[in-house]
């Protein structure tokens, strides 16, 4: 769910499906929302399209990924897809019904850019995107990898400067399930012992792109409160949550 044009994720993407599997509670949502903002005869462009994950089954999709890798492990049934970079989108203004945007805008090199380029091709914009300050509270940064908390914060664009650019009318917030099945930084939020996998780890932007030697020693941490429990007393409350809010937000403007 990249579009960087960047070959950095021609490297952390290798084993993006192995982790990044749509999780069905979030595919459902957003595909309530497209349902809603486009018929059979539409066309939804997928924009940092990845390897498709929460595109759209019920209309004609076009997927826009500049990452080989990326474009290499969408599966035979994805919908076409074409290398390009968000900030230059090869179609004519207006061509699309639904420009979709999916955990992507705040890894391209020029978000403005790209923005605008949603609005011109599409009269109906769906960007999931993230609050970051909400983001870096979550437990993993704030206790145990502070730099990438206070890294994450100064990330951008957030949800609402997205909002913003894309004149979103609605915001709905994706929570998390304690048994999330996509692999987004805080998908592990109640089963810590993930955080330990180097597999889990390499498929998170946020960890994979930060300091090897500050993931090191935060995960040591966490290894070793996980093994004497000092993190199940700290966060017993979990044991009762259905679900937490982390910062996902689904975004939808309707300029029709």
């Amino acid at each position: 769910m990249t579009s960087r044009s960047s070959p950095v994720y021609d490297t952390i993407g290798l084993g993006y499906v192995a982790h990044r599997r749509p999780d069905p509670r979030w595919a459902a949502e957003i595909a309530r929302h497209l349902r809603g903002g486009v018929d059979a005869d539409g066309l939804v462009v997928n924009v940092g399209a990845g390897t498709g994950s929460y595109e759209p089954t019920h209309c004609a999709v076009l997927a826009v990924e500049p990452s080989s890798v990326m474009v290499a492990q969408r599966p035979a049934s994805a919908a076409p897809v074409v290398r390009a970079s968000a900030a230059a989108l090869p179609l004519r203004s207006g061509r699309a019904d639904v420009a979709l945007a999916i955990l992507t805008v705040h890894h391209w090199d020029d978000a403005a850019a790209g923005l605008a380029e949603l609005c011109r091709i599409a009269p109906q914009r769906f960007v999931l995107a993230i609050d970051f300050d909400l983001h870096a509270n979550f437990w993993l940064l704030e206790e145990y990898l502070p730099e990438v908390g206070n890294h994450t914060r100064r990330c951008g664009p957030g949800s609402e400067e997205i909002a913003a650019a894309i004149g979103a009318s609605t915001s709905v917030p994706l929570l998390v399930p304690p048994d999330m099945e996509d692999g987004v930084l805080g998908a592990y939020w109640c089963r810590p012992e993930a955080y330990l996998d180097p597999g889990v780890r390499a498929n998170c932007s946020g960890l994979a792109l930060a300091d090897p030697a500050v993931i090191a020693r935060g995960i040591d941490r966490l290894e070793a409160d996980l093994a004497n429990g000092a993190w199940y007393e700290r966060h017993a409350e979990f044991d009762h949550l259905d679900a937490v809010d982390l910062g996902y937000r689904l975004l939808v403007a309707d300029a029709r």
